[in-house]
């Protein structure tokens, strides 16, 4: 793609997006990553955590109350031993819990993918002069900006916190030793919940900064789109294999149906019907052949070269498209609507110039691309 100088003042297009992610560049935002860390430590802890409690308690009895079988069997690795293993496997449980919720939350927002080349070593990391660009840059101001008012809303926070708990706190260690860590775990639980409340009000500020860094870094110059857009069309060899691909699919049932529509509606491109009216074999318009998407645009093409007309009618071609099948005449309540259409096909056809008819379709047989009926009235 050009890299042609000029200003990108054009929103990235869906394929430049995923460009950018493969080569490393997705959406981040550490504040996330602390913010869902934090808070689901301190559920882990406020929830789950009695079980660490009870470990801790468990070790410190056995690391401080000693008996006469203890005295004459001392062995303080034993000891050490029997006290890590009370709260190891607490311990473990909420490094994993931290680390699966950090990794998630950063998948969530960079499109799910995981880019092992942005944990590389990059030589670049380690120039100076990149590290001042950086420190000193817009990105750089944004970043202190980020961290100051972290520092006061945590600091705030923890101020507040210490404001009710502090006294508390420093007077643990008079009183019963069960008492002692449930007072000193309540206290642990709200300063972390409160913490986890800061952090993830900075990651809401965080995260729209983010999104909006990125998206400039990928805006496209009017010439990028231009070349994007020819390099998505193709090569001419490439629009050819199209072509043939639609040759193709009308090869089959829908070449003798072409060959006997009068006229094809179109949604324009989604959707396209043939239809045709012989009073001999029915009262009504009667539909030849129906698609979408590759099929009908092979349609189209077809009618442009047997010169059969093709009208766009959107709402009719979804209703016509939806409500009948192959080989079926359409429903009673579009009679008026295709034969609005059907009279302009026919004035073509003597040679005259009509005007192109207003019509009506019902509202309980109009769709959406989906096939859903649509709340309200769109134009015809």
């Amino acid at each position: 793609m050009s890299e042609d100088s000029g200003e990108k003042s054009f929103a990235p297009t869906e394929k430049r997006r995923k460009d950018a992610t493969k080569k490393g560049d997705v959406l981040r935002s550490k504040e996330l990553g602390t913010a869902a860390a934090m808070m689901a430590g301190a559920l882990w802890l406020r929830y789950a955590g009695p079980a660490l409690m009870d470990g801790m308690e468990d070790a410190a009895r056995a690391g401080l109350v000693f008996d006469r079988a203890t005295l004459d069997d001392l062995s303080p690795i034993r000891v050490l031993f029997h006290a890590m293993m009370g709260v190891l496997p607490s311990v473990l449980m909420l490094g994993l819990l931290v680390m699966i919720v950090t990794v998630t939350s950063q998948l969530a927002i960079g499109d799910g993918r995981f880019l092992p080349r942005n944990i590389a070593p990059k030589a670049s990391r380690l120039n100076p002069l990149a590290g001042l660009k950086r420190m000193f840059g817009p990105n750089g101001w944004i970043e202190l900006g980020k961290s100051v008012l972290k520092l006061g809303l945590l600091g705030g926070i923890a101020w507040f916190w210490a404001r009710d708990n502090l006294a508390s706190t420093l007077a643990l260690g008079r009183g019963e030793l069960t008492g002692q860590l449930a007072a000193a775990w309540q206290a642990l639980t709200v300063l972390l919940m409160l913490l986890a409340v800061g952090l993830a009000l900075i990651a809401c500020i965080d995260f729209p900064i983010q999104w909006v860094r990125r998206t400039g870094r990928l805006k496209m110059t009017q010439q990028q789109v231009k070349d994007e857009n020819k390099e998505s069309e193709g090569s001419p060899e490439k629009r050819a294999a199209i072509r043939q691909r639609q040759r193709q699919l009308a090869s089959g049932g829908i070449a003798s149906a072409m060959a006997e529509a009068d006229f094809v509606l179109t949604n324009p491109v989604r959707f396209a019907v043939a239809l045709k009216y012989d009073p001999s074999l029915a009262g009504a318009p009667i539909v030849l052949a129906k698609g979408r998407a590759e099929k009908a645009q092979a349609m189209r093409a077809m009618a442009a070269e047997r010169q059969v007309p093709v009208l766009d009618y959107p709402v009719l071609a979804r209703a016509v498209f939806f409500t009948t099948r192959e080989n079926q005449i359409i429903r009673e309540e579009l009679y008026a609507a295709v034969a609005s259409v059907l009279a302009f096909v026919f004035a073509l056809k003597r040679g005259d110039v009509p005007k192109r008819p207003a019509i009506d379709v019902p509202l309980t047989l109009q769709f959406d691309a989906e096939g859903k009926l649509q709340r309200r009235r769109p134009t015809p």
